[in-house]
């Protein structure tokens, strides 16, 4: 059930030392079929993470042999010595490996600051040995060892006409989109092209981890990276393809929100009848981002007059007096003024729907938050420490 459940593909976590807990921090996903398609994207943070800089570069010619990740530590604001790290670590994947450098991406994850001589030393011996241990079945180790504040690894696969996608995912906070969310790596049998691998992740990921808006914090290091190796033999419908990868990000999404920091609610926002699915995306996300709103929720308060305050911030089209708001299948607003009794709505399940319908086109879209809870601010408060 993760990356190495497609034809071709070996993985490994191990532990190095980069976590206090003893826990594994070093993970490499490796490509051994007959095709080496790897396509990414990343974070739109103007500030980014010296792992960031090098796959952003070593992706260009859409060739990738393998991935390295660690956590335990972001490699961020390390200055050139930290970018020589991460080429370092590339290099000693290479060598290993018998592959360029250059098609080694390189991910990591951690507190930003990170990144003195003895995380490259933990980091690179770290790469050796998982490269040492590389295995079919090591798809959950991998999972394990990239975790941060997570308190469960993320996998998922789906099979559909003889070719199989897999993936695993990490993420508990600062998930916010910007090309992409968290650290991610999806994994296909499946013959495709470079471009058309391309397309099929930036769909997918438009469409799920940038709707993934747990605290409206962008992080520096944020990547997802699809890997395609054709050992299946089978090129599959590109529609098909897009789908099933979609719907296999949309379960990764569903569990990083499930595990976010601290939440006790997981609340969706269904966004209705916008004049387009750009503006619908604005408006959903202008409530998932409303402190307000987030702290209304943890409390089980129906209070829908901070989402009608928070969707009049946006640019979008609609009249806030002609405005309907359900929550979790009670309309508590209607044409902007108040519907049925606050009692009759129960917030107290973790599942928690919210509806606006705008009432001005026939655009949709979704948006995955949480709340915001004391254990939020207390876990962040104390992160560094």
């Amino acid at each position: 059930m993760s990356v190495t459940t497609p034809q071709g593909f070996e993985a490994a976590g191990v532990a190095v030392g980069l976590k206090s807990t003893g826990k594994p921090d070093v993970a490499v996903v490796v490509n051994r079929g007959p095709r080496k398609v790897g396509a990414a994207v990343f974070t739109s943070n103007r500030a980014k993470a010296n792992p960031i800089i090098w796959s952003q570069q070593a992706v260009a010619d859409r060739v990738v042999e393998a991935v390295v990740l660690n956590s335990g530590g972001a490699n961020c604001f390390t200055g050139a010595f930290g970018f020589q790290t991460t080429h370092q670590t590339a290099e000693k994947a290479a060598e290993l490996l018998g592959v360029s450098a250059g098609d080694v991406l390189i991910c990591s994850t951690g507190l930003i600051g990170v990144g003195d001589e003895a995380f490259r030393e933990k980091v690179l011996t770290g790469t050796a040995q998982a490269i040492a241990e590389l295995s079919t079945d090591g798809g959950q180790s991998a999972a394990e060892a990239i975790m941060t504040t997570d308190s469960v690894s993320k996998t998922a696969t789906i099979t559909r006409g003889g070719w199989t996608i897999g993936g695993m995912a990490k993420g508990a906070g600062m998930l916010a989109p910007g090309l992409a969310t968290m650290l991610v790596v999806l994994t296909t049998d499946a013959v495709l092209e470079p471009l058309e691998a391309d397309a099929a992740l930036r769909r997918a990921t438009g469409q799920t981890f940038d709707r993934l808006d747990s605290d409206g914090c962008m992080s520096t290091n944020d990547q997802v990276t699809l890997l395609a190796n054709g050992a299946s033999d089978i090129v599959p419908d590109l529609e098909d393809f897009a789908q099933a990868l979609t719907e296999l990000c949309l379960e990764l999404s569903v569990k990083l929100q499930g595990d976010a920091e601290g939440a006790s609610h997981d609340i969706t926002i269904e966004v209705q009848h916008a004049a387009s699915e750009q503006e619908a995306v604005e408006v959903g996300r202008s409530v998932a981002r409303n402190n307000l709103f987030k702290a209304a929720i943890f409390g089980n308060d129906p209070n829908w007059g901070r989402v009608l305050a928070a969707i009049g911030t946006t640019a979008a089209q609609f009249d806030p007096y002609d405005v309907d708001v359900w929550m979790n299948g009670v309309r508590v607003c209607t044409a902007g003024g108040p519907d049925r009794p606050r009692e009759e709505v129960d917030l107290t399940p973790r599942a928690t729907h919210i509806m606006i319908d705008l009432r001005v086109g026939d655009a949709s879209a979704t948006i995955l938050t949480n709340d915001l809870t004391h254990d939020y601010v207390h876990e962040n408060s104390a992160y560094a420490s």
